[in-house]
């Protein structure tokens, strides 16, 4: 009797954040992050546990091996969720009707060829396998594709472990004593319904924190990125270095101030929509050219900044010097007409800055060595001057570059 209740409440539990799962599906725009498969397996245990109970008891029946299929077929809709949950395009249905053909002709071998006991003895050999699984997958997914989610991964981890052992102990119990280690009211099967209805009640709250993480993850990301060419803006540019200058030994950092030449003519000439093609031609360079660990931004209509981590003045000056002269060999294709579009940039180089502080000093210098880049025609690299913000270390037009204040690069 007392095992029948816990049954009946762990259904209750499914059943109600089933429905708590697909409402919270339907209010999440495109991506639903899984949770219409976490509904869907919890509408498949629930479902198993119902028949259970009308079942009674170990039999060989339609609704026994329905009862296996739909037990096995749940933790499937979880795995596939999890994969929904961090991008994976994958299909639920099609995977769950295959499965379900695959293991009732399986059931229906193991009760012909080796009896009732053998067909239960698969069901939790069948769950401490695919529960183990669960368990690797997570602890990988910790070291890669969930690095954010750490601490969360952990504790999943461990939850998902002791229906492993469960599942284990129960297997070998079946093994050793047959049929009546799966009486409801024993002790081993009482632990079991505990430990699942514990789970029920912890795990679906858990998801949803996952959920509301990462759309506050997905909000926060939205805030720091322009939306036209996903670089950061000055917000998330600012944080980024904050982050970087709070590691131990930080290296100093090189601001780059890059401003497309004629920008204006570009749009009365071409119109707005080829001056947005534009911006994103220059995003996509700048990714392109920019080393791994730089950080790239959009803080105006046609500027850009670009912070040199972990390099000297002359790989920064190296660096300016490719991007130029990529975006000069490299014209902008505008959609829809197929027109080519060329242009140029100017590029202002701060010193080297020490600290989030320092970005602001850092800025306003490169801003003068770009507007000194301008008046002296254009396509072209201005070095700021270390002392007075006045004019700079080094200017360079087409292939050549020259030095012009000591101690800076050519």
């Amino acid at each position: 009797m007392v095992a029948s209740t816990l049954v009946g409440m762990l259904c209750a539990h499914l059943l109600c954040f089933s429905g708590m799962f697909l409402l919270i599906s339907r209010r999440l725009p495109g991506n639903r992050m899984g949770m219409d498969f976490f509904a869907a397996g919890n509408l498949l245990l629930a479902s198993a546990y119902i028949l259970q109970l009308i079942e009674g008891g170990p039999a060989w029946s339609l609704m026994s091996v329905a009862n296996h299929i739909l037990t096995l077929a749940a933790p499937i809709a979880y795995c596939l969720g999890a994969m929904r949950f961090f991008g994976r395009p994958v299909r639920l249905w099609r995977w769950l009707i295959l499965f379900a053909i695959v293991y009732g002709i399986a059931q229906c071998l193991v009760q012909w060829g080796a009896g009732p006991a053998a067909r239960y003895a698969m069901l939790a050999a069948t769950a401490t396998m695919l529960f183990f699984a669960m368990v690797i997958a997570v602890i990988y997914g910790v070291r890669t594709f969930a690095k954010d989610l750490r601490g969360e991964m952990i504790f999943f981890a461990f939850l998902i472990g002791g229906i492993c052992v469960l599942n284990a102990l129960k297997f070998l119990k079946i093994v050793d004593g047959g049929l009546d280690a799966l009486h409801m009211d024993n002790r081993f099967q009482m632990s079991f319904y505990i430990y699942m209805s514990t789970l029920a009640t912890i795990v679906p709250p858990s998801i949803v924190w996952l959920v509301l993480r990462r759309l506050t993850d997905n909000l926060r990301n939205m805030a720091a990125r322009d939306p036209l060419t996903d670089l950061l803006n000055r917000r998330g540019i600012q944080e980024a270095v904050e982050r970087y200058f709070d590691a131990r030994n930080a290296a100093p950092a090189y601001l780059m101030l890059v401003d497309v030449d004629h920008f204006k003519g570009i749009n009365d000439t071409h119109g707005h929509q080829a001056g947005d093609e534009v911006i994103c031609h220059i995003a996509t360079l700048l990714r392109a050219t920019v080393r791994r660990g730089d950080l790239t931004a959009r803080i105006g209509g046609e500027e850009f900044v670009v912070i040199c981590l972990e390099t000297d003045a002359e790989g920064g000056m190296l660096l300016a010097e490719r991007l130029r002269a990529n975006v000069e060999s490299q014209a902008a294709r505008i959609a829809g007409s197929g027109h080519l579009v060329s242009c140029t940039v100017t590029i202002g180089i701060s010193p080297h800055f020490y600290g989030a502080q320092g970005m602001g000093d850092a800025l306003r210098q490169a801003d003068a060595a770009l507007y000194r880049g301008k008046a002296a025609g254009r396509n072209r690299i201005e070095w700021a001057n270390i002392a007075d913000n006045n004019s700079a270390g080094c200017s360079s037009a087409g292939n050549t570059t020259v030095a012009t204040a000591k101690g800076h690069p050519a």
